[in-house]
């Protein structure tokens, strides 16, 4: 309300000032009219006078009868020394006396006088030249007029400017309190649902139409509640996640330690439950390892990243896998060379390739195999991880990515998942611009594929 008040003023401002204009500009418009219609009619008279070199009251009185009527309220003639020789006016009482006008004044004094003036509804013109014979002064012509005509011209002009200026305000004022209304309700919709938003409400959405700022503004309102949504919607099945993921071991932690408790057995079992405790314990710290994982990911920016070499990583993970891969029966094959540079955080890479090649193994069957290749496409790196084993059902595919989605709950327990990993493979290669994939492999079991902007070091350091 308060910037359409200051709009009605400022624009209350401008239509004065060009009402004002308007007003001045048709004055100086009949103004320079009426001036120029009596210069015509000075120019007309001084030359009836050429070629006489003495003026007197009877050629002045021949020559003025010869003109005709000039349509002047006065027209007045005098000699060179101001004296009245004819006046139309009052012809008995003027002839002979001096004239003191200021413009007979200073037409004597060889100068032509042009006035004009508006007062009253009336237009007031007084005008005078000097007449000559051969540069010789011989007297002066003075012209006088009370145009009420064009006097009423001009005030009807300024009464329609004045008329037309305060309609012209009033429906200034009209719209913009009509615009100041709607515009408040407009945003009062748009702060009611921000205090609603506040409170944690994430399901109001605000309806505006229009192409104006107040609607795009609540678009934008509206995408960002969708995100609000989407991001409680996201931490309350983490947190609903979590707590069913972490309940399970601890009630078999809690449950094995009463057994040992409650019941007397020999040391074998005793042995047995501790071990079966410890497991569940392990568990529970991967899983912690885990979410810190996550949680860790959210803090990190983009100036940890620095460039890394898929065969090189590929290496190491090889490496700190073959007893992993031995003690399951899993053959691991490493086909990455060296040279493949990525801009990536370092600790990132070494997981996505240590999880997923981990999974490869810890899914796959007795005598099976892993392998491991690395390949050049275009401007990418494209890292393979292709395995041998169980596979995925097709159904399972679009949810391999969700956090604690586990495609066999039994067999992922069995294996000591807790249904992250993926989870955290797949953001860690989208906060490093990258893609991964899933299919089906030649020989069964499953193929991830994961590309990376390729980085030449050799041409950016040339």
């Amino acid at each position: 309300m308060k910037y359409a008040l200051v709009y009605v003023l400022i624009t209350s401002v401008v239509l004065m000032l060009l009402n004002i204009y308007a007003s001045a500009t048709t004055r100086e418009l009949l103004f320079q009219s009426k001036q120029s219609s009596m210069q015509d009619k000075l120019e007309m008279t001084t030359s009836a006078f050429s070629g006489i070199d003495i003026l007197n009251r009877s050629n002045v009185t021949k020559v003025i009868r010869q003109i005709g009527s000039l349509n002047s309220t006065r027209v007045m003639v005098t000699d060179q020394s101001g004296y009245v020789l004819y006046d139309s006016l009052d012809p008995m009482r003027q002839v002979g006396k001096l004239a003191l006008f200021p413009e007979v004044v200073q037409a004597l004094e060889g100068n032509d006088v042009l006035y004009c003036r508006y007062e009253q509804g009336v237009l007031e013109g007084r005008a005078a030249m000097p007449i000559m014979y051969y540069n010789l002064l011989i007297g002066s012509v003075y012209i006088m007029e009370y145009d009420t005509e064009l006097g009423g011209l001009i005030s009807s002009l300024q009464e329609n400017l004045l008329s037309i200026s305060l309609g012209l305000e009033l429906v200034v004022i009209f719209f913009s309190a009509g615009f100041a209304k709607v515009f408040s309700s407009r945003m009062r919709k748009i702060l009611e649902s921000v205090h609603v938003i506040r409170e944690g409400d994430y399901s109001r959405r605000i309806k505006l139409r229009g192409r104006d700022e107040a609607s795009l503004l609540a678009r934008e309102f509206n995408e960002l509640t969708d995100r609000l949504q989407e991001s409680e919607d996201q931490r309350r099945q983490f947190v609903s996640d979590a707590s069913h993921e972490l309940k399970t071991p601890l009630a078999s932690i809690k449950l094995l330690a009463d057994s040992i408790l409650q019941n007397d057995m020999d040391m074998d079992t005793i042995r047995e439950f501790v071990g079966d405790i410890g497991n569940e314990a392990d568990r529970l710290t991967r899983m912690s390892q885990k979410l810190l994982s996550l949680s860790r990911m959210d803090s990190q920016t983009d100036d940890d990243r620095e460039i890394a070499d898929i065969g090189e990583t590929a290496a190491r993970v090889v490496r700190m896998l073959e007893p992993v891969a031995a003690i399951n029966r899993v053959s691991l094959e490493n086909q990455t060379e060296p040279g493949g540079c990525v801009l990536i955080m370092e600790d990132d890479l070494y997981q996505i390739v240590f999880n997923l090649t981990e999974n490869a193994i810890k899914y796959n069957k007795p005598g099976g195999r892993v392998r491991l290749t690395l390949t050049r496409s275009e401007e990418d790196w494209v890292l393979t991880v292709a395995d041998t084993g169980v596979g995925i059902p097709k159904d399972a595919v679009p949810y391999i990515f969700d956090r604690f989605y586990r495609v066999d709950k039994a067999r992922s327990r069995e294996a000591g998942g807790s249904g992250l990993g993926l989870s955290i493979v797949h953001d860690m290669v989208c906060r490093n611009y990258g893609t991964i994939s899933v299919s089906e492999g030649e020989e069964g079991g499953t193929n991830f594929t994961v590309v990376f902007p390729a980085f030449d070091v050799e041409e950016d350091q040339a």
